[in-house]
């Protein structure tokens, strides 16, 4: 009669124990495949803030899908910054270097003021126009300004980073406790002046777009602020008005300083996905090699890996115990 033979019980039990416990971590590494599986998955578009750009050497553009172009992210020059020039005393402002800003000679009086425009993707970010490139926004500004380089009229070149030396040179939008004006990134190309006299009336007329693209920008509105410091404390596609409820302002004593800003946004009709790891192109699937290798959301994400190990080792185990049983 033939014997079965025996292993030793403590053995058998140190075997059973390891088994077990490399049943549980291959189970955790399913549980960690399927949750990474499913972030993959998520389409929720990607913003970024300060901690991108942690040298604050330069513009980050961010990871953006669903939109005609990425934002464009610049943090505001830090007090040494060649584009950093004063903040208010009081710290109810603060100025950053402008090219486009200019003193009038002959200085007639202490009446200052700014023209901006900002151009917005869909999700409301600013962008510097790359997606629509040789398009051209007019802002026409009266006599009053014709002596300024930059004015008569106000001229806006798409993309802003191949027309200037400073495409964004003003952060006119949003918040920070850091900051008495603004989130801290530029938003807005604008054109300043210096030297009106304090009764001067300015006016601007409405924003005129031209270029092959010109359709795909959409004139929001006209955010304008007389008679005292810019509050930046509003979203600019809410805080929008009208041309008939805006178009210039007559300074007088005590607020001899006024803004405006022309909000512009791309209007969603390009639906082009800026995220090149999931572009749509269905090209990888025509080669079983590539689309192995692609992390983009092929069938191979369904999968459950290392499952066909921990089959093995369960059939291990019971043949143990069934050993031990004999």
């Amino acid at each position: 009669m033939s014997v079965s033979p025996r292993i030793p019980v403590r053995f058998t039990g140190l075997l059973l124990v390891a088994l077990t416990a490399a049943l549980a971590v291959g189970l955790v590494s399913i549980g960690a495949v399927s949750v990474s599986a499913g972030d993959d998955a998520d389409p929720t578009p990607i913003t970024v803030d300060s901690s991108d750009d942690p040298t604050g050497v330069g513009p980050v553009a961010a990871t953006q899908t669903g939109v005609s172009e990425t934002e464009f992210v610049e943090p505001v020059p830090e007090e040494g910054d060649p584009y950093f020039e004063t903040e208010a005393g009081d710290g109810s402002w603060i100025s950053y270097v402008n090219p486009r800003d200019e003193y009038r000679t002959p200085y007639l009086g202490d009446a200052s003021g700014k023209l901006c425009v900002a151009l917005l993707n869909e999700n409301g970010d600013p962008v510097v126009g790359e997606s629509v490139p040789d398009t051209t926004v007019t802002v026409p500004t009266g006599e009053e300004l014709e002596w300024h380089t930059n004015a008569d009229p106000f001229v806006v070149e798409y993309p802003l980073t191949e027309s200037y030396e400073r495409p964004l040179d003003a952060d006119q939008f949003g918040t920070t406790d850091d900051l008495p004006q603004g989130d801290g990134y530029l938003d807005s190309h604008c054109l300043e002046w210096h030297g009106l006299t304090e009764d001067e009336t300015l006016e601007y007329g409405e924003v005129e777009i031209e270029g092959e693209d010109a359709d795909d920008v959409d004139v929001v509105g006209y955010v304008q602020q007389a008679h005292d410091s810019w509050d930046s404390d509003g979203d600019p596609i809410e805080a929008a008005e009208p041309y008939e409820d805006t178009g210039g302002w007559t300074y007088h004593e005590d607020g001899s300083h006024g803004q405006a800003v022309v909000v512009l946004q791309l209007d969603g009709d390009r639906d082009v996905d800026v995220d090149d790891s999931d572009d749509g192109d269905d090209s990888s699937t025509d080669d079983g090699d590539s689309a192995s290798d692609n992390d983009g959301g092929d069938d191979s994400a369904d999968e459950t890996p290392g499952f066909g190990s921990i089959a093995v080792l369960v059939a291990l185990a019971a043949t143990l115990l069934a050993s031990r049983r004999a």
